[in-house]
């Protein structure tokens, strides 16, 4: 906002209505130049006194002005957005064209490098048209340049108040038109004229006026209505910016309808130009014919995020702007920091990147259109650096709108934030959750290559110490495995292997640990864990909050918040700093590695193994699917950046997205993500490539778990004496047929060698013996009736054979003499028995043995 000039008859006309000029003119004198207005029944004297209470200075101070928000692209800096409160560049004096200079002294204060703040002969003037009722000439209603700063300086000191009401009655109160303010303004010139050079006054005055259509000064103003900078404007566009001042919402040139009352007033301007010799008469003539049509080209508004130009860069601009008050360089409360904010004048370097953003916009604008009108889709990619928290990347696939047009493409709503940030309350993050449990499972001792139980079943859990009640999982597929390694599971995204992690473990401890990564509900209610689904992914959550816990595990556990601010720079080109960041060893260096071996395996034999780069650059992933299919992610990290994808219904529907897909690429939205992702982190692995992540030591990737021992062939006392020394409980897993003896062990579930938890327990299958019999005694008998004798006992007679001769005593000889095994052994069905057979006196083959 800032001073518009009114008719001078109310303040003026009363005035020199009660004092005459010789009046004035003494009471000058007496004070010492110094100007009073006498009020109705003030004696001199009395104006005195009240004239010297009031104080004698006005400080010029800061102004508002533009702040400018910087991201990188090419590698470079570059400016992206313009945020203020009042659209205003301030100026240095070499900035300002020296026809600026000459029009406003021409058209506003003729006077002013003659006169100490206050232009008695155009009081007098103005006075004598007021009572007269005449028109005003150009150097308007008495008010010198001077005195026309002291109200605009009050009036932006009234714009830095931030309560509402304050703000306003400070207004109205710096707009008064009374006697008083007018006596005010007066005193508050002079001291500016006592403290100020008249350049320094004059530029202070083209930096604060308003020109309408919520531009301030001049640099501003010419940048809007002439698409050039203050320093470059001809003689007759100097001379229109000067026209709009006395009445900027009439005269601004905004609107062809407006250019008639400028006109009016920038030939008064020029001709006053010519006459005080600014000009010369042929500039005066050219000027004049000059169509103002022809040298205004007007430029959008700059102001604000649903101006930015850079592809998708708008949400990351609203977010940069909802988190001033979190901005500690700028003021020790958010109160400071909003008015330092307001003052404006900040080159504010933040951490987006412009080339990324585009990339990451451009493949959410194919993969998953807003444009979409069989539901109403969502989309957003936030990508954080590893171990920093910088956010270099914040988009969506809808256009940033503050304005409700019912157009579904169009919205202020940040899919990528918190509720408070953004106007989202999250999104269910289904399986990208997974890596909580996880982690807990490592911290609590357990191994990654430990296997569990993932036969579907009703589980029970444990949350705070207390037992859930019964809950029974499904997986997505509907698949029914059986045992199954933590890394396997993991990679498959099996919800009843994660059931059974859970079940050793407490909801509340899981819980903690996405909590110690910086999960949060995006709506900000409480983390809800009493339910056994948590495990799963219940809780809304934004993609940005996921990108950053994915991020902490890429780090090797550093938990950083994400953060928007590099630097910032002040008008003075002072540094002021950024963001700190505010980082913590959420989980240990090795229990990170150990999560990052298990959610490696995601782009091989998980669910996503179209999605990797395979760039070269290791990553870590999950994906995540809600059980109605309405909400799909993809969250993938390297060493150095993770990135978060997103896609579901934004309008609480629950749409399936493996019934529809993009009408750009054909296929399911649920199947698509993986290309999505591909082509977002391919780009970005060229800007943050990765390294290999740290190997775990084996024992933190093994972890308490044991391996479960051979127990074939023992007995089941043995078996169980066994299993109780490896802490692991024995399960009676009934009889198999088997060539083993009834009653011996046959087998495990799970497997000997399988590392399985402490506690686990382990089925114990015996033979039932169907598989067996027990060699007959066929000592004395032939080879013939030997073999017969042998199938009769259910062996095979073609695996009978001569083993070998033992010394005979010449009766004997081709007689059997022993077999293996030895006779009432049990053996294999499908064994071989040998017969050992009496032969010559030495042992030897007599030779005709059959």
């Amino acid at each position: 906002m800032s001073a518009q000039k009114s008719k001078p008859t109310s303040v003026l006309g009363a005035l020199f209505g009660f004092i005459g000029f010789s009046v004035l003119a003494g009471l000058l004198v007496t004070i010492g130049v110094t100007p009073a207005i006498a009020v109705a029944g003030m004696t001199a004297s009395s104006t005195i006194g009240v004239f010297e209470s009031i104080p004698e200075y006005i400080e010029i101070g800061k102004l508002q002005q533009r702040n400018t928000l910087y991201a990188k692209q090419g590698g470079q800096d570059v400016p992206f957005a313009t945020l203020y409160s009042e659209n205003r560049v301030e100026l240095e004096w070499d900035q300002v064209s020296q026809s600026l200079k000459d029009a406003v002294v021409a058209g506003e204060d003729r006077r002013f490098y003659e006169h100490g703040g206050v232009d008695v002969t155009s009081l007098v003037r103005a006075a004598v048209g007021s009572v007269g009722g005449g028109e005003l000439g150009a150097s308007g209603g008495g008010s010198t340049l001077t005195m026309q700063l002291v109200r605009n300086i009050r009036i932006a000191q009234s714009q830095l108040i931030a309560d509402p009401a304050e703000k306003e009655a400070a207004y109205d109160e710096a707009i008064k038109t009374t006697i008083d303010r007018k006596l005010e303004e007066m005193k508050f010139a002079i001291g500016l004229e006592k403290k100020y050079t008249k350049d320094e006054i004059l530029l202070a005055y083209l930096n604060i006026a308003y020109f309408g259509d919520q531009t301030y000064g001049v640099q501003a103003a010419s940048q809007h209505y002439f698409n050039k900078n203050a320093s470059d404007l001809t003689t007759e566009e100097a001379a229109s910016l000067i026209a709009i001042v006395q009445y900027p919402d009439t005269r601004n040139l905004s609107t062809p309808e407006k250019y008639e009352g400028n006109k009016a007033r920038r030939d008064v301007i020029l001709k006053a130009m010519y006459a005080e010799g600014f000009i010369d008469q042929a500039q005066e003539q050219a000027s004049l014919a000059t169509d103002i049509a022809g040298y205004v080209h007007l430029t959008p508004p700059t102001q604000g995020c649903a101006a930015v130009t850079a592809s998708g860069a708008q949400y990351f601009c609203d977010f940069v702007k909802k988190n001033i008050k979190n901005l500690t360089v700028l003021g020790a409360t958010e109160e400071e920091r909003t008015a330092r904010w307001n003052t404006g004048g900040l080159n504010v370097y933040t951490t987006l990147n412009l080339d990324l953003t585009a990339n990451a916009k451009l493949q959410l604008d194919k993969w998953a259109p807003a444009t979409e009108t069989r539901l109403k889709l969502g989309s957003a990619v936030d990508s954080v650096e590893a171990g920093t928290g910088r956010v270099v990347v914040m988009t969506q696939n809808t256009t940033f709108s503050e304005i409700d047009t019912g157009d579904r493409t169009q919205t202020s709503i940040n899919f990528s934030t918190d509720k408070d940030y953004g106007g989202s309350g999250g999104f269910q993050p289904g399986s990208t959750y997974k890596p909580f449990t996880l982690i807990d499972w490592i911290e609590q001792g357990h191994g990654i290559y430990e296997s569990v139980n993932a036969t579907p079943r009703t589980f029970y859990l444990t949350a705070g110490g207390d037992r859930t009640g019964g809950w029974a999982p499904k997986n997505d597929a509907g698949e029914r495995p059986g045992n199954m390694q933590v890394t396997t599971a993991t990679a498959k995204s099996m919800n009843t292997a994660y059931a059974a992690m859970a079940s050793k473990l407490d909801l509340k401890d899981i819980a903690g640990v996405a909590q110690r990564l910086g999960f949060h509900r995006a709506d900000g209610r409480e983390v809800e864990y009493i339910n056994p689904s948590s495990i799963l992914g219940s809780n809304e959550v934004a993609p940005l909050t996921m990108a950053t816990a994915y991020a902490a595990i890429a780090a090797g556990g550093k938990y950083c918040s994400p953060i928007v601010v590099d630097n910032i720079v002040d008008d003075d080109g002072n540094q002021l700093g950024g963001q700190p960041q505010q980082c913590t060893q959420a989980i240990e260096p090795q229990v990170a590695a150990a999560a990052a071996v298990a959610m490696s395996g995601l782009w091989t034999v998980g669910t996503a193994p179209n999605a990797l780069p395979r760039d070269g650059y290791p990553e870590i992933g999950k994906t995540g699917t809600t059980d109605d299919k309405d909400q799909i992610w993809i969250v993938g990290a390297t060493t150095k950046l993770a990135t978060a994808v997103w896609q579901g219904n934004w309008d609480g529907k629950k749409v399936s997205l493996r019934s529809y897909g993009s009408p750009n690429t054909g296929g399911r939205y649920a199947t698509t993500r993986a290309d999505l992702f591909k082509a977002v982190q391919t780009v970005n692995n060229t800007v943050y490539p990765g390294t290999a992540f740290p190997k775990p030591d084996s024992s933190i990737a093994r972890g308490s778990g044991v391996s479960v021992p051979e127990l074939g062939g023992s007995s089941v006392e043995a078996a169980q004496t066994m299993l109780d020394n490896l802490k692991l409980d024995y399960a009676d897993g009934g009889t198999q047929a088997s060539s083993l003896p009834a009653g011996q062990v046959v087998g495990t579930d799970p497997t000997p060698g399988t590392v399985v938890s402490k506690g686990s327990t382990v089925k114990v299958f015996t033979s039932d013996g169907s598989g067996a019999a027990a060699v007959p005694d066929v000592s004395g008998q032939t080879v013939a009736n030997a073999k017969t004798a042998i199938a009769a006992a259910g062996f095979s007679p073609d695996k009978v054979g001569i083993a070998g001769f033992a010394p005979g005593d010449g009766k004997n000889q081709c007689r059997v003499a022993g077999t293996d095994p030895a006779p009432g052994t049990s053996a294999a069905k499908d064994s071989a028995v040998g017969l050992t057979l009496y032969g010559d006196e030495q042992g030897g083959d007599p030779g005709n043995c059959k």
